[in-house]
This record gives structure tokens, C-alpha cells and sequence, in this order.
């Protein structure tokens, strides 16, 4: 199976051991970031630094001018990054890695920035107590949509990526790896984590609105399914995606959920095609020849975050493939890829997303078991998160597990 490993500019640059201690894991492609939220991050084998802080989303490339000059004044703009030497630390990073003979290809993050948010905190999710979401842009409102457009354009089509992997290409909501994070005292299952997650924006509530549904009635509903998990009277029940929309539509009425559904699928979805057209206007501008787009997202139109939830018949008449969860158990991997498989084609890329990092909850010394049920399950190849991050005992494992995968 072709394998890809995600890595960070600041893995590389400054590290001249780097690239080809990445091709030597048995990896053909890296997968660079280039548009990227904010993070802490470690980097354990790099002779300069052990932790690298970015402290905002950035872009790790100069930005194309054309692209944002004509933009509105309520359009944001990207930021640049000011903690990787250079002026193009994507671009250095990537010419290292296919000095290696890797192929690279480009990592943008579109609908999640908390730089954003706080800046303009009018163009974020809203939930349905008025909290408002500062890492969560809305995808209803036009000026995120215009950012999103030129972000993607700007940043997917570098010079020598042969392909790009959008991430958060869609709604986000409540769920966020943030700093000293402390949501998790109450279990929300999937239903409430997507009741947290519906926005009350005023372009949402007029979509709700137009879909049929009264935008006070489907807040209340909300907060009053919402009431007995803070209580502690209701309990997740769901065991699959399939269940938790189920519960969904038990806690909200058919009526309302249909219509929330509504409005955002049509919204992700316009959303998506906007998103990979100006990418691959893009790439025809560039006369980058065959480039491949692919979106990192989940099975379950419902569910929301950096794995976005999309049709999957819609997605892969769209995309070039998917980049999906499937670190868990073999039950979640079938359940994650098993949507998919009636809607590809021969060049349709279903890849299998493997955590490797041990310390993350990866488990890189069953990598190779775990790799051949995803390929039993449907996918046709890896990505492997994440060589920089990885230890060294952890990347020995991955030689190991890919070396006996052929």
C-alpha cells in the first residue's frame, strides 16, 4: 500500500538528518503542512529545538498577492508564521523531502482558526446557549467562505506539490484539542457533541428558517435535549454513527433534525465544491499537470471537526479520495470505511489515517495488522501520523510494519 507521512516544516528545516530519515521509514510521499492551526508541538530528534510553539494559524509560505488583494475588507487574512527560519519554510522543507525522493504533497487547514475567531468573532460557530466558538469559523458566512476559497488556492498549489489534503473542509464545532481543555466532565456522546455543535448565527437561523424550521423552536429543542446530560439523567447510548443520528432524531423530533440537516449539508457541501474548484483552478493555472485533492473527513454527514462529515457519494464525485479515522479498533475502521466503497471508482483513493505515536494512543508495533484490515476494509493506502512527532522506537516500529507490507 502506498504510505504517506504527515510532517511539519519545522521537522525538517534546520535539521539536515531529516528527509532521509523520513524515506528511510519505507514511506513514498510526505504530506506537508502548509496552512496550519495553532499547536505546540515536539520534536525530538532535531538538533535545535525539542518543542516548537506556534502560537496562531499561519501560512508557512509568502502569500500570492493576486489572490488576496482584491478581497473584501471583512474577508481575513492569513497570518504569516514567525517561528520556523525563512521566509519559506514550506518551500525549503519541501524541496529537502524530494531531494530525498519523496513526493510532496500539501496540508492546509481551512475551517478552524483560533487567530481567526478572536479577530473576527462575528464569523464564528455560535451554539445554541449564545457561547461563541472562537476556533470554529462559520462555512454559512460569506467572508469565511472567501477566506477558505483563497486560503486553499493559495496554499495547496506549491511549487512542486503533485497533490494537496484538505483538512476541516467543512462544519467544525464543539470538539477542539485546546490548551488546559477542560469539557470533558460531562460524556456527550456523538448526539450531544452535535447539538453543541449546531450554530445560531444569524445566517444559520435564516438557513434553518428557509429549510423549514423556526430558529427559536429548534434552539429550544436543543438546550432541552441538551438538559439531561448536564443532569446527569441521560447517558450516550449510541455505538455507531448510524445510532447517533438516530438519537438525534429521537432527542429533536424528525421535523426539526431533517431541517438542520438540511441546511447544513447544503452548506458543507456548496462549501466543499467551492473549496476543490479553486484548487484545481489553481493547479491549472500553475501548470501543476496532474494534482491530486484529497479531503481528510468522516462517513457521518452529521459529525464535525478536522474529519469533516460528508456524503460520501457527493465527496467522491467531488474529490479525488478521502483521508479517514481509522486509528481505532477494527469495528470502527469498517464502520469508517465501509460507506465509501460502493461510490469509488478504480482511481479513487480511500486512505486509512494511522496514528503512530504511541504517547498520542497510537499503536505503531501493530501497525502492520492494523494496516491489512484497512486494506481488507477497503482502503488502498496509508497515512501515518505523524513523523515528526513519532519517537525514535516508535518510527523502528513503522520501518518494521511497512518493510513487511512489501
Amino acid at each position: 500500500m502506498r504510505a504517506s507521512a504527515f510532517v511539519y516544516p519545522w521537522d525538517v528545516v534546520g535539521d539536515p538528518d531529516a528527509a532521509r530519515r523520513i524515506a528511510d521509514l519505507g514511506v513514498r510521499q510526505v504530506t506537508l503542512a502548509s496552512a496550519y492551526h495553532s499547536t505546540r508541538a515536539l520534536t525530538p530528534r532535531h538538533p535545535r529545538h525539542r518543542i516548537v510553539t506556534a502560537r496562531h494559524s499561519a501560512v508557512y509560505h509568502p502569500l500570492d498577492p493576486s489572490r488576496w488583494e482584491d478581497a473584501a475588507p471583512a474577508v481575513p487574512r492569513p497570518r504569516p508564521q514567525e517561528w520556523t527560519a525563512g521566509d519559506d519554510p514550506y518551500g525549503e522543507a519541501a524541496a529537502a523531502l524530494a531531494g530525498a525522493g519523496l513526493e510532496v504533497h500539501s496540508w492546509v487547514i481551512l475551517a478552524h482558526s483560533t487567530r481567526l475567531g478572536e479577530e473576527h468573532p462575528r464569523l464564528t460557530v455560535r451554539n445554541a446557549y449564545g457561547d461563541r466558538y472562537p476556533w470554529a469559523p462559520c462555512i454559512a458566512r460569506e467572508e469565511v467562505r472567501a477566506y477558505a476559497v483563497r486560503l486553499a488556492a493559495d496554499s495547496a498549489v506549491r511549487p512542486g506539490a503533485r497533490g494537496t489534503e484538505l483538512e476541516s473542509c467543512g462544519w467544525y464545532g464543539l470538539p477542539h484539542l485546546s490548551a488546559h481543555d477542560k469539557t470533558g466532565g460531562v460524556r456527550l456522546g456523538g448526539a450531544g457533541q452535535y447539538l453543541m455543535s449546531l450554530c445560531f448565527c444569524e445566517v444559520c437561523e435564516a438557513g434553518y428558517a428557509a429549510h423549514g424550521a423556526d430558529p427559536g423552536r429548534l434552539r429550544s429543542a436543543v438546550t432541552a435535549a441538551l438538559e439531561p446530560l448536564w443532569t446527569g439523567e441521560r447517558e450516550e447510548r449510541a455505538a455507531n454513527r448510524r445510532q447517533e443520528w438516530e438519537e438525534v432524531v429521537e432527542l429533536l423530533g424528525e421535523e426539526l433534525a431533517k431541517a438542520a440537516s438540511a441546511w447544513r449539508d447544503r452548506t458543507a457541501g456548496a462549501f466543499q465544491q467551492e473549496v476543490v474548484r479553486a484548487v484545481r483552478a489553481a493547479a491549472r493555472d500553475r501548470g501543476a499537470g496532474e494534482f491530486r485533492v484529497l479531503l481528510h473527513a468522516d462517513p457521518a454527514p452529521h459529525r464535525c471537526g478536522a474529519n469533516v462529515g460528508v456524503d460520501p457519494a457527493g465527496v467522491l464525485g467531488l474529490a479525488d479520495g478521502v483521508v479517514l479515522p481509522c486509528t481505532g479498533s477494527d469495528a470502527e475502521r469498517t464502520d469508517v470505511l465501509s460507506p465509501f466503497l460502493p461510490h469509488r471508482t478504480a482511481s479513487t483513493v480511500l486512505a486509512a489515517n494511522l496514528t503512530v505515536v504511541s504517547g498520542m494512543g497510537g499503536r505503531p508495533r501493530e501497525l502492520a495488522e492494523h494496516a491489512i484490515h484497512a486494506r481488507e476494509s477497503g482502503a488502498n493506502e496509508l497515512r501515518l501520523y505523524h513523523a515528526g512527532l513519532a519517537g525514535d522506537a516508535d518510527l523502528a516500529a513503522v520501518r518494521t510494519a511497512l518493510s513487511r507490507l512489501g
